[in-house]
């Protein structure tokens, strides 16, 4: 049977809505031929979203109270950043913060700092639940390779009101990712809480860099692997502009972290938003601006 046969079974398949079985998803990661792993993401990616590409200006306040561009009347959700050293700190910071936010999303730390600072299940059980009457609407980086326990942790953070739940990766990377992906896949069937995955890591390794190959390769293979999850993202602030346009046209969807700055001192097309805007057109897609509650801004 000749590649390009496969190809178009593949592509039959994944433009129905068929999903591909945990075999098939290795297969492709495997394989070195990109540009086909590009073109099934994609089509997967039409199929969900057609020509919409959507995107998120953040606003960045420190834990202890330290505002960078949280005021920003552009910003569409805040994050609280940084990791506070006792359970009373964060719920304390989490408070200030949601008087800044307003009627604005706010997400604040990483699963594995409520993990720290509450060990048992219990104990991150009522943890969450002051959070959420501090104000917080959504942990802002549940790592796929740092959650012990994914499920577990996507249950906790449903009880607590906390979905849709937003997965993301701390430093793994090649075929560890794949088999990350395949359960962030699992667990979403099981719950239907997460709303999106971004699957570059968060921290780049010295000895062993990503390239922008490795990085749309894993960006497509988020696609095909978990077709439940609505949202494929890549953040803008963390990879820049080109490498999440080029995404764009790998499955991804959605680029978050976008500065809710509006100066532009190397001339105003290069602020952030006609910058962002321009990108996405650029990879044929319509840009839409979208809340934290991935609900499109109406203009």
């Amino acid at each position: 049977m000749s590649t390009a046969t496969v190809f178009d079974r593949y592509l039959e398949r994944v433009t129905a809505g068929e999903r591909l079985s945990p075999g098939e998803v290795r297969e492709l990661a495997a394989h070195p031929d990109i540009l086909t792993l590009g073109m099934l993401a994609d089509a997967a990616r039409r199929r969900r979203h057609g020509d919409r590409a959507t995107f998120l200006r953040v606003g960045v306040v420190s834990w202890d109270g330290v505002f960078v561009d949280a005021l920003r009347p552009a910003a569409r959700e805040l994050r609280l950043s940084g990791a506070p050293s006792s359970l009373d700190e964060a719920v304390e910071a989490v408070t200030r913060a949601r008087t800044a936010a307003g009627d604005r999303t706010l997400a604040a730390y990483a699963w594995p700092d409520i993990v720290r600072l509450a060990r048992s299940a219990p104990e991150r059980a009522a943890l969450l639940g002051r959070l959420r009457a501090a104000g917080l609407d959504a942990v802002a980086e549940v790592p796929l390779d740092a959650a012990e326990g994914l499920a577990d942790a996507v249950a906790a953070l449903a009880e607590a009101g906390l979905a849709p739940v937003r997965l993301t990766v701390a430093a793994a990377s090649g075929p560890e990712v794949v088999e990350l992906l395949l359960e962030a896949s699992a667990v979403q069937e099981a719950t239907r809480a997460v709303v999106s995955i971004d699957p570059l890591p968060r921290t780049r390794g010295v000895y062993r860099p990503t390239t922008g190959y490795d990085d749309v390769k894993v960006v497509a293979v988020a696609r095909l692997a978990a077709p439940e999850v609505p949202t494929i993202q890549v953040d803008w602030r963390r990879y820049g502009p080109k490498l999440a346009q080029v995404a764009l046209t790998f499955g991804a969807d959605d680029l978050d972290g976008v500065s809710a700055s509006d100066e532009a001192p190397e001339g105003q097309r290069r602020a952030a938003l006609p910058e962002i805007r321009r990108n996405i057109e650029a990879a044929g897609f319509e840009p839409v601006e979208r809340d934290g509650r991935f609900a499109a801004v109406v203009a």
